[in-house]
């Protein structure tokens, strides 16, 4: 049985650790359960373990990628963009567990954390907190989605999903390609794709 919830956590350690929009974890954390008749919380409590270190890991190493990969001024400007949100400390913790509340992923989020070299205990508690509710919530649907299954397979295309892909794309977009420091400084909205070395 420890195998099953050793899988659970390496399963949403791998699903969060990527740096580009990816499937949620709760898909692989649901899967898991249903096909094993896993306890729920035990899965929950194991899954989001297993998401917070992913995310940890992607906010120590998406620096070294971007410092190897993105123009210096775009890591400035991403920086920059971090440390305005460590500014507004409770804002940016109510944020943090709003967003991770949203059926997006949050993969922007911690790009943007890393990249910004915003210190990862600062949104892991906030990000645990909005995990640990809206997993909880999708894994107590599990059983209702493996009861009808066929419904669910025939809307996986819907545009509920294609809608939160897309909004996590432009988020990313918007994190790499606005010129953060003109919007907030100067109130001017510009775009620079020239982001690599």
């Amino acid at each position: 049985m420890w195998l099953q919830y050793a899988l659970v956590f390496l399963g949403a350690f791998l699903f969060d650790v990527v740096p580009f929009p990816f499937l949620p974890a709760f898909t692989i954390m649901i899967f898991l359960q249903i096909y094993f008749h896993l306890n729920l919380w035990a899965v929950v409590a194991i899954g989001v373990a297993g998401s917070i270190l992913g995310r940890f890991v992607l906010t120590l190493y998406i620096s070294k990628l971007t410092d190897k990969y993105f123009n210096p001024t775009k890591n400035e400007e991403v920086q920059f963009l971090g440390e305005k949100l460590k500014q507004k400390k409770w804002e940016g913790q109510i944020f943090i567990v709003m967003y991770s509340l949203l059926p997006l992923p949050t993969t922007p989020l911690f790009v943007a954390a890393g990249i910004s070299s915003v210190k990862p205990l600062y949104i892991i508690p906030a990000f645990f907190i909005g995990k640990f509710t809206s997993d909880a919530v999708a894994l107590s649907m599990g059983k209702y989605a493996s009861d009808n299954l066929d419904s669910i397979m025939s809307n996986i295309l819907s545009w509920q999903s294609i809608s939160g892909l897309t909004a996590s794309l432009f988020m990313l977009f918007a994190i790499l390609f606005v010129d953060w420091r003109s919007l907030i400084q100067k109130k001017k909205f510009v775009l620079n794709f020239k982001i690599f070395k």
